[in-house]
């Protein structure tokens, strides 16, 4: 077998990203769009607000009549507007988000006016300029502009501008279908029920709920045994998938099957080495299959391996394949809290910890190690052949808790 060299983690995630078609486009209630992608720009059918509105409680008068006193002829509540007109002279009560009555051009704080009866006096300073508490029609958005483009995640905030903007529906891209596998004839399935020579079979939980937090499809099989036969019977699963990834037997090892069998169902070989550390046995091919393409990564067995390359590599697909306008993960600048020695000829990833303000590396860096792992926030990303590092310097770092995606 030809051992090319190990390929720079750009390239790896560019050639990845490039084979990415896109899931077909559905219509879907915005409740159910959440964590989705947008496949095409929402532009708004209403204007927020769609009249003037009161932004604070108090009461308006004309935009001329800020010195008083007033007389009180009436009431605008949030969804109760005064039906009537007034005059200088006048004044309605008013509430915030209530809508502004007719001729109104300023609203006075309540606590800057005092009420006797229907009487009210300023006792406080008018606003400045006079409409300050006053939320203009079309403050937030027009009926007719693009309020969220292409490729935007909808989070919370954009689910609420969504149905906001009068959308009930919104177009997304079809939910990949996931499909994860672990291999290693060391495994156990039950973690309860693990001899010396085992350990338990963590990694596909751990891909596969990485692979739920962006909204995919998941189905998760295995551990598999490590032999051809095995591998087999688990590619033949994976028909319907669109992705599918596996985890352990991606190396050049005598048990690791994964190449061979893949490539015996009839996928096709992309690359399998990245020049990045932990995690450089990654694995990426294509099967053509009727009509459509799926895409198989082959990660690390050893666990600290398989998340990393989840974060830079399966995440950042699934991201794609849902039309993401940015699905790679986006980097911080963090100071250190401690040094950090030179760096390897391999681009390194550091589990670390940020608190107050600074980042510390973990002390444990093995690859096995998952306490490590659970109880860091960021990874340092450390180029390769880097100078030693003091306390206090810059490094670049990525955030694990949303997947590095604001």
């Amino acid at each position: 077998m030809t051992r090319d060299p190990p390929i720079p983690l750009e390239e790896a995630q560019a050639q990845l990203l490039a084979l990415a078609r896109p899931m077909p486009i559905e219509r879907v209630d915005a409740d159910s769009a959440l964590g989705r992608y947008l496949a095409e720009p929402l532009h708004a059918r209403r204007t927020q607000p769609p009249v003037a509105l009161s932004a604070m409680d108090g009461y308006a008068v004309t935009e001329g009549d800020l010195a008083g006193p007033w007389q009180v002829i009436g009431e605008s509540a949030a969804g109760h507007p005064f039906s009537g007109t007034f005059e200088p002279g006048e004044a309605i009560r008013i509430s915030t988000g209530a809508v502004l009555p007719t001729g109104a051009g300023a609203v006075i704080l309540q606590e800057d006016l005092a009420r006797e009866g229907d009487r009210l006096t300023l006792t406080g300073e008018p606003p400045r300029p006079a409409h300050k508490h006053i939320r203009p029609c079309g403050m937030d958005f027009s009926a007719g502009a693009e309020v969220l483009p292409v490729g935007t995640r909808i989070g919370p905030a954009q689910l609420a501008l969504a149905i906001s903007a009068g959308h009930a529906y919104v177009p997304v891209r079809r939910r990949p279908r996931v499909l994860v596998m672990d291999s290693g004839d060391e495994l156990a399935a039950d973690p309860e029920d693990c001899g010396a020579h085992q350990i338990p079979a963590s990694n596909g939980a751990m891909l596969a709920s990485m692979a739920r937090s962006v909204a995919c499809d998941v189905r998760r099989i295995g551990p598999v045994r490590d032999t051809m036969d095995a591998l087999a019977a688990a590619f033949a699963q994976g028909d319907d998938a669109d992705v599918i990834v596996t985890s352990g037997g991606a190396s050049v090892g005598d048990h690791d099957l994964v190449r061979p069998a893949l490539e015996a169902w009839g996928a096709q070989i992309g690359f399998w080495r990245v020049a990045i550390k932990p995690g450089k046995p990654i694995l990426v091919a294509t099967r053509e299959a009727g009509g459509r393409r799926q895409i198989i990564l082959g990660l690390p067995g050893n666990p600290v391996s398989s998340h990393v390359t989840a974060y830079l590599f399966m995440l950042p697909l699934l991201r794609a394949l849902f039309g993401a306008a940015a699905p790679l993960p986006r980097s911080v600048t963090m100071r250190l809290a401690a040094p950090l020695p030179a760096n390897g000829g391999r681009r390194a990833f550091l589990r670390a910890v940020w608190a107050d303000d600074l980042v510390t590396p973990q002390q444990l860096q093995d690859s096995s190690a998952l306490a490590s792992l659970a109880a860091s926030n960021v990874l340092i990303d450390r180029p390769a052949n880097a100078e030693p590092a003091a306390a206090g310097d810059a490094v670049r770092a990525y955030w694990l808790e949303n997947g590095g995606t604001a």
